[in-house]
C-alpha cells in the first residue's frame, strides 16, 4: 500500500540543526510533488515547504526561508528537510505529504500523508 514514513525528528537546542527524511513506498515517486507541513497542538496544519516532481522547483513559507531546505532523491524514493538555525517556534509535529503531479502549497491539496515526526527546539 501507499506509505510515507518520516524519520529524523528529535530534541535540539535553539540554533541547532536537524535533517528529516520521508521514505515513500507503494507509489511512483517521481510522479508526485512532495511537501512538508507542521502542526502544533490546538492549531491547524501549516505549510512549510514543497518540491516539484523533478526537484527543479521549490516553495517555502516565509517563516523558514533561508533556514530550511527541501530536497529529494527520486532514485531512493525519499524527500528530505534540512533545518538549520532552529528556533523554539519551529517546535511541532512535522508531516510529509504527497500529491500527484504539480507542486502546491495548500494542505487540502495533498492526499497522501505520513504519520509525522516530532521536532522540539528548546530555548
Amino acid at each position: 500500500q501507499v506509505q510515507l514514513v518520516e524519520s529524523g525528528g528529535g530534541l535540539v537546542q535553539a540554533g541547532g540543526s536537524l535533517r528529516l527524511s520521508c521514505a515513500a513506498s507503494g507509489l511512483t515517486f517521481g510522479s508526485y510533488a512532495m511537501g512538508w507541513f507542521r502542526q502544533v497542538p490546538g492549531k491547524g496544519r501549516e505549510f512549510v515547504t514543497a518540491i516539484s516532481r523533478g526537484g527543479d522547483s521549490t516553495r517555502y513559507a516565509d517563516s523558514v526561508k533561508g533556514r530550511f531546505t527541501i530536497s529529494r532523491d527520486n532514485a531512493k524514493n525519499t524527500v528530505y528537510l534540512q533545518m538549520i538555525n532552529l528556533k523554539p517556534e519551529d517546535t511541532a509535529v512535522y508531516y510529509c505529504a504527497a500529491r500527484i503531479r504539480n507542486l502546491r502549497i495548500g494542505v487540502s491539496e495533498y492526499h497522501i500523508w505520513g504519520q509525522g515526526t516530532q521536532v522540539t527546539v528548546s530555548s
